[in-house]
């Protein structure tokens, strides 16, 4: 999903104190952080499809974890609990750009 606007639109929507709070899971700095932003969004399938959050974050932590992980040499365990803190991030901005309401409104 490789979308510079939406790298944008995430990394505005999390600020700069969630970017130092991923730094920290991360064991990184703030541009590392920016950069594991870049590439989780990259990293995302074009089309995330319906469903509820939780499984929509199930299906797509492991295998986005994986991929940013290999690509950024982080270790796996410490991008997975980053991935926990971004991708409803991600999805919360993906939501609002599609004019839908929040993916926290979809838990079922």
């Amino acid at each position: 999903m490789s979308d510079e606007s939406l790298q944008r639109e995430v990394l505005a929507e999390l600020g700069d104190d969630r970017i130092q709070e991923l730094a920290g899971e991360l064991g990184t700095d703030a541009e590392g952080a920016r950069t594991v932003v870049g590439t989780t969004v990259a990293a995302l399938p074009s089309t995330l499809g319906d469903g509820t959050l939780a499984g929509v974050l199930g299906r797509l932590t492991e295998p986005t974890a994986e991929t940013v992980s290999r690509q950024t040499g982080l270790p796996l365990a410490s991008v997975t609990r980053a991935l926990e803190l971004l991708l409803p991030v991600v999805l919360s901005v993906i939501a609002k750009r599609r004019g839908s309401p929040s993916p926290s409104t979809h838990r079922g």
